[in-house]
């Protein structure tokens, strides 16, 4: 039992008002911020995590399928250090997340920020890694607004409580194990019959669903949380996640070397 009480009005704390790069209660920059600017027609600002990669997975993918104008400079955003919150990311990205990508390969740049939005832009721009037929992107669109509703229940949910924070709680841990397992079971069943989320042709849905899913399932997120959640037991998504791991677009993007911003 907590014992903690619900306030009447919530308001912030002295040291949530002092944690200058923490979650705030408003949006909005912080402080001023010059981003560099790269020679290549797109300018990706990112990090390693499984919403980051997306961007650069998709982008060693267009590479690797022969496409020329899909060059870019990747510069690092530190989110532990609220680069993220720097007035000429916040320009990019008024939600302050990564990834957030510049187009200046029109008169007037195009910015785009969230990674599924990413994907969705670069696959059509590129017609590269998505479907054209009316109901093959309709399903595409069904699992990309789904891991879109559906990972913060396990990144904001799951991995928070599992793994950052500062001390262990049943409550959210149980409902938030449910629903990842949950999750996983649906991706595993999906798959049974599938060789890729979309059906025979890998694109961007798995790339969008195998950072969070793929990784998870791979021991890569959260510590030991593949042991904790039996990842293992899920045949079918396990088999997916290794066969997409194997890309070499993928060992790429995973590795990749970011510019520094400062």
């Amino acid at each position: 039992m907590s014992d903690y009480t619900i306030p009447k009005v919530w308001e912030e704390n002295q040291d949530q008002k002092e944690n200058k790069f923490g979650n705030q209660p408003v949006a909005g920059s912080r402080f001023e911020q010059k981003l560099p600017v790269g020679e290549q027609p797109l300018q990706v600002y990112s990090l390693n995590t499984p919403n980051g990669m997306k961007a650069t997975i998709m982008l060693e993918e267009l590479k690797e399928a022969g496409i020329k104008d899909a060059k870019y400079d990747l510069y690092k955003i530190d989110i532990g250090d609220g680069d993220q919150f720097g007035s000429d990311f916040v320009k990019i990205n008024p939600n302050s997340k990564i990834p957030a990508m510049v187009d200046y390969s029109y008169d007037e740049p195009i910015r785009v920020f969230e990674s599924v939005s990413i994907l969705l832009y670069l696959a059509d721009k590129f017609d590269k890694f998505v479907p054209n037929s009316l109901a093959e992107r309709t399903e595409l669109m069904n699992w990309l607004f789904w891991q879109t509703g559906a990972a913060p229940f396990v990144g904001g949910g799951f991995g928070h409580f599992y793994y950052y924070a500062p001390y262990a709680q049943e409550y959210p841990i149980d409902r938030y194990t449910m629903e990842t397992k949950r999750q996983l079971d649906l991706l595993d069943r999906h798959l049974a019959d599938k060789e890729y989320i979309n059906g025979d042709e890998y694109t961007i849905a798995d790339i969008a669903i195998w950072p969070w899913y793929g990784r998870l399932v791979q021991g890569e997120l959260y510590g030991d949380a593949a042991t904790f959640l039996n990842a293992q037991e899920y045949k079918n998504l396990n088999a997916w996640a290794d066969k997409i791991a194997q890309r070499p677009a993928i060992k790429r993007a995973i590795n990749i070397a970011y510019k520094d911003i400062k």
